[in-house]
């Protein structure tokens, strides 16, 4: 089956075409800077072990014309891997918010888009690009079907008492204020990965999924059972951009102090806090520089953004009353060796013990960086969003 796996952005259209149920990808790429001058594009064919890459800078003035220069692509006599469009069965979009609506992955109907357009609000940034990503394919990919994988949907299995806020209840039930939670995606995929390589399906992990935007989830017998964002992707870690946990006191203060409005309150706290807030870098990478470079706010900095996730291991740790393994994931999780050293210090009460010398190494694959006495596994797994939407839809249309 020909699956064809979009993540559309406000400007960006990320996506990977699988033959399932095959899991290695057919070819992949990237569409940026949609709507602005020089959009590019990055094309990757993987025949045979090899890999082909295709490099297009190009205007594109909107999504649809990004699509269609990929179908181009996908069909090309050299570099594609169809014959024509037909050829794709299934196309796959990751939408972000499903509210309560959605609880699994769901074939796309009227009904549904209306319902993702009603979720708007929940998800302002994110659900109108993944809405106009989803009306585009329909109109190119017209004998398809269209599947919708939620990023909120794996945290549905969370007890009323992870999810619900102490406010009160016409604000629940009226206005939908509780925990949603978010990266679903990648938490269920990873979890999976972790429970396979544990050979124990009834395993208590806690998932790490530090990128730009970063959440935890404690994950039983490989339900999500509590989740470290909430109503919105802002609450929980300190993250590239975003403030993460705060007391909600500040905002008063500060808009009562008439420095603030709502609106710049929001912009402050989603994309001029957290890394870039603390240091002037939102990228770990630069963090780690200005560290060498003996910078103390970036040491500080890093050294907040550990705390947080140390806290919430034990708070997580609690809710699942042991732990099998910790999963670290996502471009920060998988490739910083200091902020796993830094997160998995001092926590030999847990039983976590990491080894200096393996958390070193680096290999693209599923590693284990624990001591050999370590009591819980501390996981190096690289992430694949778009491989577990594709296994998603795979097993709904043939179920």
């Amino acid at each position: 089956m020909n699956i064809f796996v979009i993540n559309s952005g406000s400007s960006s259209i990320k996506y990977q075409l699988f033959r399932l149920p095959s899991e290695l990808p057919v070819c992949s790429g990237l569409v940026e800077r949609i709507g602005l001058e020089n959009s590019l594009i990055m094309h990757k064919v993987y025949r045979e072990g090899e890999e082909e890459v295709v490099r297009k800078s190009i205007k594109l003035p909107d999504h649809e014309a990004g699509l269609k220069e990929v179908v181009n692509l996908l069909t090309d006599a050299k570099v594609g891997v169809i014959q024509n469009l037909d050829d794709i069965e299934v196309v796959g979009h990751r939408v972000v918010h499903g509210g309560e609506s959605f609880a699994a992955t769901t074939l796309i109907t009227p009904e549904v888009k209306a319902e993702v357009k009603k979720l708007f609000a929940l998800a302002p940034l994110h659900n109108p690009s993944n809405y106009l990503g989803i009306e585009v394919a329909e109109k190119i990919f017209s004998k398809a079907s269209q599947v919708a994988v939620f990023d909120t949907a794996f945290h549905q299995s969370m007890p009323e008492r992870a999810y619900r806020y102490a406010v009160p209840n016409e604000l629940y039930s009226r206005e939908g204020i509780r925990a949603y939670g978010f990266h679903g995606t990648s938490h269920k995929y990873v979890a999976q990965e972790a429970a396979r390589y544990l050979n124990k399906a009834d395993s208590k992990l806690i998932t790490i999924h530090l990128g730009n935007g970063c959440s935890m989830t404690a994950v039983k017998n490989g339900k999500s059972v509590d989740t470290s964002m909430g109503f919105g992707p802002l609450g929980g870690l300190i993250m590239g951009t975003r403030s993460g946990d705060i007391d909600p006191s500040i905002l008063f203060h500060l808009i009562r102090q008439g420095r603030y409005t709502a609106d710049e309150l929001h912009t402050l706290l989603n994309k001029k806090s957290g890394m870039l807030g603390l240091t002037g870098y939102s990228d770990m990478r630069d963090v780690g520089r200005a560290i060498v470079e003996g910078k103390e706010e970036a040491k500080l900095a890093h050294e907040l953004y550990a705390y947080r996730i140390k806290k919430y291991i034990g708070a997580f740790a609690a809710v699942l009353n042991g732990l099998d393994a910790i999963v670290f994931t996502a471009g920060v999780g998988e490739n910083d060796a200091s902020v796993r050293e830094a997160v998995c210090r001092n926590m030999d009460y847990l039983g976590i013990n990491v080894d200096v010398e393996k958390n070193k190494e680096r290999n693209g694959r599923l590693r284990e960086i624990n001591t050999e006495d370590s009591r819980v596994k501390v996981l190096v797994i690289p992430t694949n969003e778009e491989l577990e939407i594709a296994r998603q839809c795979f097993e709904m249309l043939n179920n």
